[in-house]
């Protein structure tokens, strides 16, 4: 085994040019020359790269971690790469040199650095919908330029960040009060897909730095009850609600929001109030008027920012009231930092890189279907949900940018729990069951709730997960103990686990921005090697449009012609008889 993995001769697919300047055109780029750059010239399954890792893959599948470490004992002092106060040990990964150099040949056949210049500098890699995707826009600094179609698109960014940091500071200190007068202590963040799961997970993640004396809740699902239990306790005169929706069209989103306007005038019996309780976050200045919000508490946001990238935008109006505009900064720098580690470091040392790829690895050769995020800091119990929407409504799609129906797996399955809760949960599948799950363990060194002997408690527990996974326990080891002949198979542990360690010193705004940013630009980059669109998502239309048809039938009077399937026609034939229409 070669064990010089940062020695290897990768310059050619690994290692940014000097002076870094973009390979394509940026601002106004057309789809068709983002499609052209990369992956039209050959499918992926016939790519040199690709055809060298199928062969690989047969060499070394059997291979195990204990033999690699046992070959090479120094190898997690370097399989080994940091950026942005983050710390990823990848050693404990079914991978020897010539794997590494093999995945980073084929990102360069890829194109991979071409597709990174493309998205920074405003390339309409949005193919399907002839988009930018430029959320690492939203935290680019104040003297950055970034052109598209002309124009600067950075002082409008920070003068929406202004916006906000000046509404937040009013709602913080009491300035900002409620209709009849009184200070607003309950903030209700109405949204639905990126518009909430992002915002409830960052509220999560950085609840250690926020207001104590205000509620923060989050209503997406148009079931009543998420509505009805976030309110039940609160009072509508001291409550401010954030409708998030790009084009103030959201069916979900807007059935919540007359919902709240309702539940709010019925106490308060005067619409000049949904002024003082009631702000937006949304493009739809005409829509937002209608509802009866002032214009002027409109905050905005763009057709670049996909609604799973756009937690650091206007959309995280309710997180920057939680923790501050100073945290919220830092939170935006901390995404920033990462963003330029993803732009400039070399791909044997680029953490989003690095972790792209192994995915690329155990999802198209091992085949492995599922990936599970395993947090262990309880501030992060929503990241796994994050990571689901992020992950796989980016990249669970079938047709690649150039129209083709592909011909290899795309996303993973992304799901996950805090540890140490997982541990007396699931793990028992990781560890002994017949699938092969890849996993990603995230700690802090220290912890921002000292406890006794708490964190070094969990801390050991995820060393112990991943030592356990990688190396597991044989027979001779069990039988060593004294084991019964017949119980050495149940205690034994095969091992071969693969596993990605990220460290960091503390979950600070910064560190949380940067751990975001960097499985953002992971699900990218595996994008980029399937060659297909991570930021647009088709596949959430249909069942939207066939609701509204739906809908319209079930409110009709009497009994509606229905026209669907079989089964469709008689689960709604049911839920009438149910409910008390006459079948």
């Amino acid at each position: 085994m070669n064990r010089n993995f940062t020695g290897l001769d990768l310059a050619s697919d690994g290692d940014r040019s000097a002076n870094n300047e973009s390979t394509i055109d940026g601002p106004g780029m057309c789809t068709e020359s983002i499609v052209a750059v990369s992956n039209t010239a050959q499918s992926l399954t016939e790519r040199p790269a690709w055809k060298a890792l199928e062969t690989h893959y047969h060499a070394i599948k059997d291979l195990h971690l204990r033999q690699l470490f046992a070959d090479d004992p120094r190898r997690g002092e370097y399989l080994t790469a940091e950026a942005a106060g983050i710390y990823l040990d990848y050693s404990k990964n079914r991978i020897t040199g010539e794997t590494l150099r093999l995945l980073l040949q084929l990102a360069g056949e890829c194109d991979l650095h071409a597709h990174i210049d493309a998205m920074f500098s405003g390339g309409q890699i949005n193919s399907t919908e002839q988009r930018a995707a430029l959320h690492t826009a939203l935290r680019a600094p104040e003297n950055e330029l970034i052109v598209v179609d002309g124009l600067d698109i950075v002082p409008a960014v920070h003068a929406v960040l202004n916006q906000m940091a000046a509404f937040s500071d009013q709602l913080r200190s009491g300035q900002w009060q409620g209709y009849t007068g009184k200070r607003i202590r309950n903030i209700i963040n109405i949204g639905i897909g990126g518009s909430d799961l992002g915002p409830v997970m960052a509220y999560e993640a950085l609840r250690h730095y926020s207001l104590r004396d205000m509620v923060f809740r989050f209503v997406s699902n148009v079931d009543g009850t998420d509505f009805k239990e976030a309110t039940s306790d609160i009072d509508p005169e001291e409550t401010l609600f954030i409708i998030c929706s790009k084009t103030f069209t959201t069916t979900e989103t807007l059935a919540n929001a007359h919902t709240a306007r309702k539940w709010m005038l019925d106490k308060l019996d005067d619409v000049r109030a949904v002024r003082k309780h009631f702000v937006a976050v949304s493009t739809n200045a005409e829509e937002v008027s209608n509802f009866g919000i002032d214009p002027a508490n409109m905050f905005g946001f763009w057709d670049w920012v996909g609604g799973r990238y756009s937690m650091d935008s206007a959309i995280g109006l309710s997180t920057m009231i939680a923790i501050g505009p100073e945290n919220f900064r830092a939170m935006l720098a901390g995404f920033h930092a990462m963003d330029q580690h993803f732009r400039t470091a070399p791909f044997d040392k680029n953490l989003p890189v690095l972790m792209g790829l192994l995915a690329i690895w155990y999802n198209n050769f091992f085949g492995s279907q599922t990936t599970a995020v395993l947090p262990y800091d309880q501030y992060l119990k929503r990241f796994p949900a994050y990571l689901q929407q992020l992950t796989m409504e980016s990249n669970g799609k079938h047709v690649t940018l150039d129209g083709a129906r592909v011909n290899y797996q795309t996303s993973p399955v992304i799901w996950g729990e805090p540890g140490t809760n997982g541990q007396h949960s699931f793990y028992q599948l990781i560890h002994q069951g017949t699938r092969l799950i890849p996993c990603d363990f995230i700690g802090f060194c220290q912890t921002l709730n000292p406890l006794d002997k708490h964190h070094d408690l969990l801390m050991a527990n995820l060393f112990a997960q991943t030592e356990a996974l990688a190396f597991g326990k044989t027979m001779a080891e069990v039988k060593a103990e004294g084991t019964p002949d017949w119980l050495c198979l149940h205690r034994s542990f095969e091992g071969n686990r693969p596993t990605n360690t990220l460290l960091a010193e503390r979950l600070t705004p910064h560190t949380f921005g940067a751990l975001v940013a960097l499985y953002e630009h992971s699900v990218f980059t595996q994008g980029v090697i399937w060659n297909i669109d991570s930021f647009d998502q088709w596949g959430v239309e249909l069942g939207k449009a066939l609701a509204q048809r739906i809908m319209q039938e079930l409110e009709s009077p009497g009994e509606p012609r229905l026209t669907h399937d079989s089964s469709t026609n008689a689960l709604m034939r049911h839920y009438g008889r149910l409910k008390g229409v006459p079948s």
